[in-house]
Order: C-alpha cells, then sequence, then structure tokens
C-alpha cells in the first residue's frame, strides 16, 4: 500500500527542513527525500583526521537573545541545543590588503563596529554612524526579517546599488573597501549587486557573530531530530527522477531513482531550480518564466583549501580574515586571473581541543569558475555514488592548493612546515555534494537595474508544488531560514505563521 502525505519536500537543505519542521508541527504528514547520504546542503561537513570540516557554512549571525535568527530557532525548538562559540566581539571579520599587516575590524554591535573602525578612520565617525543607520533602516523594510511585521516592501529600495551607495557614505577609498571587505558573503559584483544584499547579509553578524563547534552539521541533525519527534519520515539516498502527474495534469507524486513512488497532496521543491524545471517538464509551465530562470547568471562557485596542523605550532585566532591583493581589488574578485590566483581568500581557524591557543586546522576558501574544471563536469563524485576523477585533475587540486598555501604564508610564514595534511573541493565537489547549477555559491545573481527578474514567488503554475531554498530570493542561513517560513506562510496562511512566532516573542519575553 502505497504512503500518502500531507506534504513532500525535496531535498534536505535548510530550506527544505525548515520548511518540513514548520508544517510537521501543525500536525501535517511529512516526508523528506535527499539524494545523498549526508542532510543539510550546504551544512553537511567532513571529517578527515578526526577532525571536522564545514562545506559550507563558517559562521552564523542573529543568534543572541531577541534577535531574528534565534527567534526563528526558538520556534524550531532547536535554539537550546545548539553549540556556539561567540567569535571575537572586537573583529568578527577582519580586512587586509596586500603586504600590509593592519588588520580592520567589523566589530559586533553597531556603536562598537564604529567605535572599532574610528580608530583607523578618526574622521569618518559621522559617516560611519550613517552607513550603520542606513544598513539598518533597508532591513527593517523586508517583511520577516524581524520575524513578524510587515506584508510588503517598497520596491525602491531594490534597485539601490552597493558600490554607488557606499561610495555617497564616504569618499574615503580605504575606508570604502573596508566596509566592502566581507562581500565573499554574497560575491559582490561592482556594476550590479543591490544595497539590500550587502546590509541584509551583513546587518546579522553586526548583531551578533557565532561558529558552530564541531561544524555546521549539528543544524540540520537537530532538525531531523526534531521532525521524527513530530513524526515525519526523512530518507536519504532517494534521489527523485519524474513527478507523477494524474490524467488531468495535477500533480500526485514522485518516483526516486531506485524506483520508489511517494504521494502527497502538496510538494514542496527544496533543490536547485533548473534541476526542478527538468522534472516538471517546460510544457507544464509559461515559457516566459523558463525562459526567465535559463537566463539567470549563476553566481561565482570556490576551491577550498582545508589545512590539518601539528599541535601546537600555529596560533589559532577567533575571527574571519578576508584578504585581498589591493584595495581595489574589493570588488568583482571572482573576475580574477588564473596566473595571479588566489587574488583573495577567506580564512578562517578552529581552534585545537587539547589547547585552545592553538589551531588544529584551517580553512582557506577562493573564488573559482567553473569553467577551469568544465573538463571534468560528466563525473561525478560522491559518498553515495563514489567515482574516482583522473590523475590530472587530482593534480589541478594540488597546484591550486600550493598556490593558496603560498599565498597563506604571506601572512603566515613558514606555515608550509606546520601542515600535515591538505585536503580540497572545487567547483565540482559543491555541483555534486550541494547540487548548485555548476556549483555556484549563493544562487544566481541580482541586480539592482532589475532586482525582479531573479525574484521568485514560493508558489508556482501547479496549485499544489512550492519552492523553497536559496536559488529563491535570499541565500545564508538567515535567508534560506526567513524563505521557509514564507513558503509555509503561502500554505498556512501568513496569519496563523505570525501567531505561532508572536507566541514564541511573547514565552521568551516572559522569561
Amino acid at each position: 500500500m502505497k504512503k500518502n502525505y500531507d506534504i513532500l519536500v525535496i531535498g534536505s537543505g535548510l530550506g527544505g527542513l525548515v520548511s518540513a519542521l514548520i508544517l510537521a508541527k501543525e500536525g501535517l504528514k511529512v516526508c523528506v527525500l535527499e539524494k545523498n547520504n549526508q542532510y543539510g546542503g550546504n551544512l553537511q561537513t567532513f571529517s578527515r583526521d578526526k577532525l571536522i570540516f564545514d562545506t559550507g557554512l563558517h559562521y552564523i549571525g542573529g543568534l543572541s537573545d531577541g534577535q531574528n535568527l534565534n527567534r526563528f530557532f526558538s520556534y524550531l525548538e532547536i535554539m537550546n541545543d545548539l553549540d556556539l562559540q561567540k567569535m571575537e566581539v572586537d573583529g568578527y571579520d577582519k580586512i587586509t590588503f596586500g603586504e600590509d599587516s593592519t588588520e580592520y575590524p567589523h566589530a559586533q554591535g553597531y556603536q562598537n563596529f564604529v567605535d572599532q573602525l574610528v580608530k583607523f578612520f578618526p574622521e569618518e565617525k559621522q559617516n560611519l554612524e550613517t552607513y550603520c543607520e542606513e544598513i539598518q533602516e533597508i532591513c527593517n523594510y523586508f517583511p520577516r526579517y524581524n520575524v513578524v511585521g510587515k506584508d510588503s516592501y517598497n520596491e525602491e529600495i531594490l534597485h539601490l546599488n552597493t558600490k554607488r551607495f557606499i561610495e555617497s557614505i564616504t569618499s574615503n577609498q580605504k575606508l570604502q573597501a573596508v566596509l566592502l571587505g566581507s562581500n565573499f558573503l554574497y560575491a559582490g559584483d561592482s556594476e550590479n549587486t543591490p544595497f539590500y544584499i550587502h546590509a541584509l547579509t551583513v546587518n546579522s553578524y553586526i548583531q551578533s557573530a557565532y561558529k558552530c563547534v564541531n561544524g555546521g552539521s549539528q543544524i540540520s541533525k537537530l532538525l531531523i531530530r526534531k521532525l521524527r519527534e513530530y513524526g515525519a519520515d526523512v530518507f536519504k539516498h532517494s534521489e527523485v527522477c519524474e513527478m507523477i502527474f494524474d490524467e488531468k495534469d495535477i500533480l500526485r507524486g514522485v518516483k526516486t531513482f531506485v524506483g520508489r513512488e511517494f504521494y502527497a497532496n502538496t510538494f514542496i521543491s527544496n533543490i536547485e531550480i533548473r534541476s526542478m524545471l527538468q522534472l516538471i517538464g517546460e510544457k507544464r509551465l509559461k515559457k516566459s518564466f523558463v525562459n526567465r530562470v535559463l537566463s539567470w547568471k549563476p553566481i561565482s562557485s570556490c576551491f577550498s583549501v582545508y589545512l590539518v596542523l601539528k599541535p601546537n605550532t600555529v596560533q589559532h585566532f577567533n575571527y574571519n580574515i578576508y584578504h585581498y591583493s589591493s584595495e581595489n581589488s574589493v570588488w568583482n574578485a571572482f573576475r580574477y586571473k588564473k596566473e595571479s590566483w588566489p587574488e583573495t581568500y577567506m580564512l578562517s581557524s578552529s581552534p585545537s581541543k587539547q589547547n585552545g591557543e592553538f589551531s588544529e586546522s584551517f580553512t582557506a576558501i577562493s573564488y573559482m569558475d567553473f569553467a577551469e574544471v568544465k573538463e571534468w563536469e560528466n563525473t561525478f563524485n560522491t559518498v553515495a555514488d563514489q567515482q574516482e576523477r583522473d590523475e590530472l585533475y587530482e593534480r589541478f587540486k594540488l597546484e591550486k592548493a600550493d598556490k593558496m598555501i603560498a599565498a597563506l604564508e604571506k601572512k603566515y610564514p613558514g606555515l608550509r612546515a606546520s601542515i600535515t595534511n591538505i585536503y580540497t573541493s572545487s567547483p565540482l565537489s559543491y555541483r555534486d555534494y550541494i547540487g548548485s547549477f555548476e556549483g555556484n555559491m549563493y544562487g544566481y545573481s541580482k541586480t539592482s537595474e532589475n532586482p525582479l527578474r531573479t525574484m521568485v514567488s514560493p508558489r508556482t503554475k501547479i496549485n499544489n508544488l512550492y519552492l523553497t531554498g536559496q536559488s529563491v530570493n535570499m541565500h545564508g542561513i538567515l535567508g534560506c531560514t526567513i524563505g521557509a517560513f514564507n513558503t509555509c506562510a503561502e500554505i498556512l496562511g501568513k496569519e496563523l505563521i505570525d501567531e505561532r512566532l508572536t507566541k514564541v516573542l511573547n514565552q521568551k519575553n516572559e522569561k
């Protein structure tokens, strides 16, 4: 007998898991299908040399009491079980340029953010205060960014351009570069990135910044545990290959590659939007919508180097470093030259469990075009479906890792002597494990000139199919969480979602 669910979620990225749990908490029969061996999408971790490495989540913002992600996670009943470490208050991110040893801090707390940067830019206090005020004002425009409140926003704010806005705040080019220094978080593009992307991204980190102890996969594990407590079914190794429509062209179920069929009343897609179009079949969708999605430009992918370090040799730092070859390269760093790669990188450190003053591992990430690995695009490699790529690919990765280490040694002379093992991931790794198109980090590029072109409603032309995840609107932990609540608001009604979230807020306030 075939089991029929109320809700079937395709893909177990954060957006899918949050959507599933919201609906399961309402008493609906929910099922989640994941193609890979590990749940969580960008929350996935991997273990090497008995150490845990994150693949996509390196730090989280907005998790202190009363802040938005804290309130969302409290409603999901996972907040109290998270194992977190607060990052350096006076500089959770530090921006560096070229051979200059100065580290420009992004500090937690808006007043502290200003106070720390004024030490380096004493003439810019008023401009820094204006910058902070404008970021908070933009964030307040967005529905559900403050958990409950506005239903819509003024479209005009979507057209604000980040580069032009920053230039209007200060004419100091060094300060401009510092304020934009963490734009790796959204792959900043000087010609196109809307200011709301910058504001929504950095605001939550300025509020508070945390690392997940032993990796971000704890979030997906807690969500899975809660889902099962609420009676949901969750299956991995269950890649959907076909959607089942009845004779009236109504979506009734899905079929996986191993031949299992799952039926439901309502479906939520948390997979790459292009993959979903293929499953639906273009004939069932408006041609204009299909063409619009296919015209989107994927955000750049990346190459990551994971370094296992000898004990007690490299000092641990409780912040991220965003390094650029020069202050002029802050914008458009993803348009690099192969011969000078890496022109920028993000570097993070994990403390040793035996001696927290020292680091047990480094993770360094830089942009990489999919074109660099295109000759291997027809190979696939996951734990669930292991295939070895050729020796040329392995040599390619080793050469890139060597270049990254050489770049890091300019900041950490002699680092190479402290390394015991090197591991890497390329755009192919992100494509295969995360499922993103061409391994892109954050979905698709958004433009201040035409911001609505890449915005998609959670509703689709198929009445019982909804969308969630980073392909739809905002990326990141907070973006995907907000997106999941918006998707569920389309299914359950905004009033009910607001009521549930308001109740949680009131309960926390009473405590």
